[in-house]
Order: structure tokens, then C-alpha cells, then sequence
């Protein structure tokens, strides 16, 4: 897998942790009293509230983990203070392999369609002499 390909599956995890963790935030968190006025809210004790105080810790955690991971493989791609004619050398040395490249698969591809002509027509002749071995009905 490229780089840039890595770097979209990195980017598309660190926005499902994040969806997860503000979800998670949102569904788990106590609820608080926003004013005076209003009566206190109902406790609503459950199992997985001990484990309230240890998920955000866990989720931030993961995004840190993800977040850095991300760094790394920015850190791996190729720098731009290169200068524009060196990144257009590149370019045109690329284009000059792949060229050469296309130009022997083309040579490849005439080869194989040569030989299936070639295979087509002994097969052919093969059907033949075996239709004249047959003797009419």
C-alpha cells in the first residue's frame, strides 16, 4: 500500500475514534445541573458508570495513538524543499520509465496475440482432420 493510501486509512480511523469517543462522551456522561433554578437531575446508577471515569482516558488515548501515527507517515513522505525543477526532473524521468514500461508490455501484449493466432490455427487445422477421419453417416 502507498503512502497516500495509508495516509487516507490513518486519517478515516482517526475520525471513527473520534466519532466514537464524542459519542461515547455524549451516551455515558452524567447528567449535571445547569442552573440553580432547575431541580437536581436523577442519578442514573448503572454497572458501566465505574467504568465511565477510565473510557475517556482509554479513548484519548487511542486518538493520541492514532494522531501519532499519522505524524509518522507524514513524516515519511517526501519533502517539497526539493525545488520545483528537481520535483520536474522526477516527473519527467517517471514518465520516461513508464514509457519504457508501456512500450514492453505493448511488445508482450503483440507477442501473446501472435501466439493465440498461431494456437487458433492449429487448433483449427486439428478440428479439420478430425471431421475428415470421420466417415459419412
Amino acid at each position: 500500500m502507498d503512502i497516500i493510501s495509508q495516509l487516507q486509512e490513518q486519517v478515516i480511523s482517526i475520525a471513527a475514534l473520534a466519532f466514537n469517543t464524542f459519542g461515547t462522551l455524549q451516551r455515558d456522561a452524567p447528567p449535571v445541573r445547569l442552573s440553580p433554578n432547575y431541580p437536581e437531575p436523577p442519578a442514573n446508577p448503572t454497572e458501566d458508570s465505574a467504568n465511565f471515569a477510565d473510557q475517556p482516558k482509554l479513548m484519548s488515548a487511542a486518538l493520541v495513538k492514532a494522531a501519532k501515527q499519522f505524524d509518522a507517515l507524514v513524516a515519511v513522505l517526501p519533502s517539497s524543499e526539493e525545488g520545483e525543477e528537481a520535483q520536474l526532473r522526477r516527473i519527467a524521468e517517471l514518465q520516461a520509465e513508464n514509457d519504457a514500461v508501456g512500450q514492453e508490455l505493448q511488445k508482450q501484449l503483440e507477442a501473446a496475440e501472435n501466439e493465440l493466432k498461431h494456437v487458433q490455427e492449429l487448433f483449427g487445422q486439428a478440428a479439420d482432420n478430425c471431421l475428415n477421419l470421420k466417415k459419412p453417416d
